[in-house]
Protein backbone atom coordinates (compact mmCIF):
# COMPACT_ATOMS: atom_id res chain seq x y z
CA UNK A 1 0.00 0.00 0.00
CA UNK A 2 1.14 3.57 -0.73
CA UNK A 3 0.91 6.07 2.09
CA UNK A 4 1.31 9.82 2.23
CA UNK A 5 0.95 12.00 5.28
CA UNK A 6 -2.08 13.70 3.74
CA UNK A 7 -3.87 10.33 3.66
CA UNK A 8 -3.09 9.46 7.27
CA UNK A 9 -5.53 10.44 10.02
CA UNK A 10 -3.43 10.39 13.22
CA UNK A 11 -5.77 9.76 16.15
CA UNK A 12 -4.26 8.37 19.35
CA UNK A 13 -5.77 6.31 22.14
CA UNK A 14 -4.62 6.33 25.77
CA UNK A 15 -2.84 3.67 27.80
CA UNK A 16 -6.00 3.07 29.84
CA UNK A 17 -8.01 2.55 26.65
CA UNK A 18 -5.47 0.00 25.40
CA UNK A 19 -5.71 -1.87 28.70
CA UNK A 20 -9.50 -2.01 28.43
CA UNK A 21 -9.72 -2.66 24.66
CA UNK A 22 -7.37 -5.63 24.86
CA UNK A 23 -8.24 -6.78 28.41
CA UNK A 24 -4.55 -6.52 29.31
CA UNK A 25 -3.56 -8.01 32.66
CA UNK A 26 -0.41 -7.29 34.65
CA UNK A 27 1.01 -10.51 33.20
CA UNK A 28 0.21 -9.33 29.66
CA UNK A 29 1.93 -5.99 30.27
CA UNK A 30 5.07 -7.85 31.33
CA UNK A 31 5.32 -9.58 27.95
CA UNK A 32 7.27 -8.47 24.89
CA UNK A 33 4.64 -6.53 22.93
CA UNK A 34 4.25 -5.41 19.34
CA UNK A 35 1.80 -2.57 18.74
CA UNK A 36 0.76 -2.64 15.08
CA UNK A 37 -0.79 0.46 13.48
CA UNK A 38 -0.35 2.30 16.79
CA UNK A 39 -0.30 5.78 15.27
CA UNK A 40 0.07 8.57 17.84
CA UNK A 41 -1.19 6.52 20.79
CA UNK A 42 0.38 7.00 24.22
CA UNK A 43 0.50 3.26 25.01
CA UNK A 44 4.16 2.86 24.06
CA UNK A 45 5.27 5.95 25.98
CA UNK A 46 3.39 4.98 29.14
CA UNK A 47 4.37 1.31 29.09
CA UNK A 48 8.02 2.26 28.53
CA UNK A 49 7.90 4.48 31.64
CA UNK A 50 6.66 1.37 33.48
CA UNK A 51 9.70 -0.58 32.21
CA UNK A 52 7.66 -2.49 29.65
CA UNK A 53 9.08 -4.00 26.46
CA UNK A 54 7.30 -2.71 23.38
CA UNK A 55 7.85 -1.80 19.74
CA UNK A 56 5.20 0.14 17.82
CA UNK A 57 4.90 0.12 14.02
CA UNK A 58 3.05 2.48 11.72
CA UNK A 59 3.73 4.20 8.37
CA UNK A 60 3.19 7.43 10.30
CA UNK A 61 6.66 6.93 11.80
CA UNK A 62 8.28 7.72 8.45
CA UNK A 63 7.68 11.37 9.31
CA UNK A 64 9.29 13.88 11.66
CA UNK A 65 7.72 15.03 14.91
CA UNK A 66 6.89 18.50 13.53
CA UNK A 67 5.25 16.98 10.44
CA UNK A 68 3.07 14.68 12.56
CA UNK A 69 2.13 17.56 14.86
CA UNK A 70 1.12 19.66 11.87
CA UNK A 71 -1.03 16.83 10.50
CA UNK A 72 -2.72 16.35 13.89
CA UNK A 73 -3.52 20.07 13.98
CA UNK A 74 -4.92 19.87 10.43
CA UNK A 75 -7.36 17.02 11.06
CA UNK A 76 -8.24 17.52 14.75
CA UNK A 77 -11.32 19.74 14.33
CA UNK A 78 -12.51 17.75 11.32
CA UNK A 79 -12.43 14.44 13.21
CA UNK A 80 -14.28 15.94 16.17
CA UNK A 81 -16.89 17.42 13.82
CA UNK A 82 -17.43 13.96 12.34
CA UNK A 83 -17.84 12.51 15.84
CA UNK A 84 -20.33 15.26 16.64
CA UNK A 85 -22.35 14.53 13.48
CA UNK A 86 -22.40 10.79 14.26
CA UNK A 87 -22.92 10.86 18.03
CA UNK A 88 -25.65 8.23 17.69
CA UNK A 89 -22.97 5.64 16.81
CA UNK A 90 -21.13 6.01 20.13
CA UNK A 91 -21.59 5.23 23.83
CA UNK A 92 -21.13 8.48 25.76
CA UNK A 93 -20.48 6.98 29.18
CA UNK A 94 -16.78 6.75 30.07
CA UNK A 95 -16.25 9.51 27.50
CA UNK A 96 -19.25 11.77 28.23
CA UNK A 97 -18.98 14.29 25.38
CA UNK A 98 -17.25 15.19 22.14
CA UNK A 99 -15.29 17.84 24.05
CA UNK A 100 -13.94 15.27 26.52
CA UNK A 101 -13.15 12.97 23.60
CA UNK A 102 -11.03 15.72 22.08
CA UNK A 103 -9.22 16.33 25.37
CA UNK A 104 -8.44 12.61 25.78
CA UNK A 105 -7.19 12.21 22.24
CA UNK A 106 -5.03 15.34 22.37
CA UNK A 107 -3.57 14.27 25.73
CA UNK A 108 -2.61 10.88 24.28
CA UNK A 109 -1.14 12.42 21.14
CA UNK A 110 0.82 14.99 23.13
CA UNK A 111 2.38 12.22 25.24
CA UNK A 112 3.24 10.38 22.04
CA UNK A 113 4.88 13.45 20.49
CA UNK A 114 6.91 14.10 23.65
CA UNK A 115 8.22 10.53 23.51
CA UNK A 116 8.51 10.17 19.74
CA UNK A 117 12.08 11.29 19.01
CA UNK A 118 13.62 9.30 21.88
CA UNK A 119 11.47 6.32 20.94
CA UNK A 120 12.61 6.42 17.33
CA UNK A 121 16.24 6.60 18.38
CA UNK A 122 16.01 3.45 20.48
CA UNK A 123 13.82 1.57 17.98
CA UNK A 124 10.50 1.68 19.80
CA UNK A 125 8.76 3.44 16.90
CA UNK A 126 9.41 1.80 13.54
CA UNK A 127 8.13 2.70 10.08
CA UNK A 128 6.54 -0.58 8.98
CA UNK A 129 3.14 -1.74 7.84
CA UNK A 130 1.19 -4.91 7.26
CA UNK A 131 1.34 -7.41 5.68
CA UNK A 132 5.17 -7.34 5.79
CA UNK A 133 6.91 -6.74 9.12
CA UNK A 134 10.69 -6.47 9.65
CA UNK A 135 10.83 -8.86 12.59
CA UNK A 136 12.01 -12.40 13.19
CA UNK A 137 9.73 -15.36 13.85
CA UNK A 138 8.27 -15.33 17.38
CA UNK A 139 10.10 -12.12 18.29
CA UNK A 140 7.12 -11.01 20.41
CA UNK A 141 4.90 -12.66 22.97
CA UNK A 142 1.88 -10.53 22.10
CA UNK A 143 0.84 -8.42 19.10
CA UNK A 144 -1.91 -5.81 19.46
CA UNK A 145 -3.69 -4.24 16.49
CA UNK A 146 -5.92 -1.29 17.38
CA UNK A 147 -8.42 0.37 15.05
CA UNK A 148 -7.05 -0.88 11.74
CA UNK A 149 -7.89 -4.46 10.78
CA UNK A 150 -11.65 -5.02 10.45
CA UNK A 151 -12.33 -1.31 11.11
CA UNK A 152 -11.29 -0.39 7.55
CA UNK A 153 -13.23 -3.21 5.92
CA UNK A 154 -14.25 -1.17 2.88
CA UNK A 155 -10.67 -0.06 2.21
CA UNK A 156 -8.87 -3.35 2.97
CA UNK A 157 -9.68 -6.67 1.29
CA UNK A 158 -10.38 -10.02 2.90
CA UNK A 159 -7.09 -11.36 1.54
CA UNK A 160 -5.25 -8.41 3.07
CA UNK A 161 -6.75 -9.27 6.46
CA UNK A 162 -5.75 -12.92 6.18
CA UNK A 163 -2.19 -12.15 5.04
CA UNK A 164 -1.79 -9.50 7.74
CA UNK A 165 -2.95 -11.70 10.60
CA UNK A 166 -0.77 -14.57 9.37
CA UNK A 167 2.17 -12.15 9.44
CA UNK A 168 1.32 -11.02 12.96
CA UNK A 169 1.15 -14.67 14.02
CA UNK A 170 4.55 -15.25 12.46
CA UNK A 171 6.19 -12.62 14.67
CA UNK A 172 4.08 -13.09 17.84
CA UNK A 173 2.73 -16.02 19.80
CA UNK A 174 -0.67 -14.36 20.28
CA UNK A 175 -2.53 -11.65 18.35
CA UNK A 176 -5.33 -9.46 19.67
CA UNK A 177 -7.42 -7.24 17.38
CA UNK A 178 -9.89 -4.52 18.38
CA UNK A 179 -12.55 -3.52 17.35
CA UNK A 180 -14.42 -6.05 15.21
CA UNK A 181 -16.73 -3.40 13.73
CA UNK A 182 -16.19 -1.34 10.59
CA UNK A 183 -16.33 2.45 10.36
CA UNK A 184 -20.13 2.40 10.08
CA UNK A 185 -20.31 0.54 13.43
CA UNK A 186 -21.48 -2.64 11.69
CA UNK A 187 -19.83 -6.05 12.14
CA UNK A 188 -16.96 -6.35 9.67
CA UNK A 189 -17.86 -8.32 6.56
CA UNK A 190 -14.35 -9.80 6.66
CA UNK A 191 -14.52 -11.13 10.22
CA UNK A 192 -16.23 -14.49 9.70
CA UNK A 193 -14.39 -15.61 6.51
CA UNK A 194 -11.04 -14.42 7.84
CA UNK A 195 -11.40 -16.30 11.11
CA UNK A 196 -12.67 -19.40 9.32
CA UNK A 197 -9.55 -19.39 7.14
CA UNK A 198 -7.27 -18.95 10.16
CA UNK A 199 -8.98 -21.85 11.92
CA UNK A 200 -8.45 -23.94 8.78
CA UNK A 201 -4.78 -22.96 8.98
CA UNK A 202 -4.69 -24.53 12.44
CA UNK A 203 -4.83 -21.42 14.61
CA UNK A 204 -6.98 -21.09 17.72
CA UNK A 205 -9.51 -18.25 17.49
CA UNK A 206 -11.51 -16.73 20.35
CA UNK A 207 -13.88 -13.74 20.46
CA UNK A 208 -13.79 -12.09 23.88
CA UNK A 209 -15.93 -9.35 25.38
CA UNK A 210 -13.85 -6.53 26.85
CA UNK A 211 -14.54 -3.75 29.40
CA UNK A 212 -14.51 -1.05 26.72
CA UNK A 213 -17.24 0.21 24.42
CA UNK A 214 -17.16 3.51 22.54
CA UNK A 215 -18.63 2.45 19.22
CA UNK A 216 -22.05 1.00 20.00
CA UNK A 217 -21.62 -2.78 20.03
CA UNK A 218 -17.84 -2.44 19.83
CA UNK A 219 -16.98 -4.29 23.01
CA UNK A 220 -15.34 -7.41 21.62
CA UNK A 221 -11.83 -8.29 20.53
CA UNK A 222 -10.44 -11.26 18.68
CA UNK A 223 -7.64 -13.37 20.16
CA UNK A 224 -5.68 -15.69 17.87
CA UNK A 225 -2.81 -17.98 18.74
Amino acid sequence: MTYSLKKIVPWGRTFDEYQAMFALTAVDLGKTILGCADGPASFNATLTRQNGRIISTDPLYAYRKDQIKQRIDEIYDEVLDQARQNQHQFVWEHIPSVEVLGELRMSAMTQFLEDYEAGKQNGRYQNASLPDLPFTDNQFDLALCSHFLFLYSEQLTESFHIESIRELLRVAEEVRIFPLLDLSASPSKHLKPTLQQLESDGFQVYIQEVPYEFQIGGNRMCRIW
